[in-house]
């Protein structure tokens, strides 16, 4: 994975905290209600009228995961990335990973079950960056940053439990690995990680696979609800780019490794 340019934090964490609470006052007004509209039209495509439970599962559980994320951030009980990780691809030997998704996954579905392990990667990225930060391991960090990263992680904790709504209306399993494409490097980035400059270096490169991965697999998508479910899902995805770039000191858009201004955001990376 490639990475931008070292350098330390030097944001006013008054403008980090700002940004956050925009960011999280954008995704209640805008992002969970046009994610809601695109996960109840794909369950009409996918799950043969299991519309209103299947929605009102997935509200009542992303909303309990969100704040459970925050409450495990709190008592710093939440598990390494590198424990969580192995766990995560126990079932998983290289054939299966290789193969992922899983089989019997075609089509739509097969992206949701994509999507949903890149979230579930996210989320044991943000926890493991947490719950290094109460132990030290990080040096000082900024409350503003550790603000950051757990409404982060609850935004992603919402995305994974959409994608697993549609799975699960569909009458199949919901996907709780981590991508296992991507976990074996991220646990050997992880594994390096310092400071709090570094987290935000790794947390970068997660959100953008995650952003590019969403722009080029709405293209591939066949029904418009799932195509409505990956869009209103991919700009919250830049939003934490954009964030973390100003978490960097650096441009907050689209840009090369070397830090040079991007018209469009490239997809060079998508999963």
């Amino acid at each position: 994975m490639s990475k931008p340019r070292k350098v330390t934090f030097e944001g006013s964490e008054s403008e980090l905290l700002g940004m956050t609470k925009d960011l999280n006052e954008l995704h209640g007004d805008v992002g969970l209600p046009a994610m809601d509209e695109g996960i109840s039209n794909m369950i009409d495509v996918v799950g043969g009228g299991a519309r209103a439970t299947s929605r009102r599962r997935f509200l009542l559980g992303a909303g309990a995961a969100a704040a459970g994320g925050a409450a495990m951030f709190v008592v710093g009980g939440t598990p390494t990335l590198a424990g969580a990780a192995t766990r995560s691809l126990s079932s998983f030997d290289a054939a299966k990973a290789a193969a992922f998704p899983p089989a019997g996954l075609k089509g739509d579905l097969a992206v949701a079950a994509v999507a949903a392990s890149l979230e579930n990667l996210a989320v044991f990225a943000y926890t493991s960056g947490l719950a290094a930060a109460t132990t030290g391991k990080l040096g000082t960090v900024p409350p503003a940053v550790a603000t950051f990263a757990t409404t982060v992680k609850g935004q992603h904790t919402q995305h994974a439990a959409a994608w697993n709504a549609v799975l699960k209306s569909a009458g199949k399993a919901p996907v709780t690995v981590t991508n296992p494409k991507l976990t074996p490097t991220v646990q050997a980035d992880f594994a390096k990680v310092t400071d709090v400059t570094g987290l935000a270096q790794l947390a970068l490169t997660l959100e953008t696979i995650a952003a590019q991965t969403y722009q080029v697999e709405t293209s591939m998508l066949k029904s418009k609800a799932a195509i409505e479910l990956s869009s209103s899902i991919q700009p919250v995805e830049m939003q934490h780019i954009a964030i973390l770039y100003y978490v960097l000191g650096m441009y907050p858009g689209a840009q090369s490794a070397s830090g040079t201004p991007l018209a469009f955001n490239p997809t060079s990376q998508a999963a």
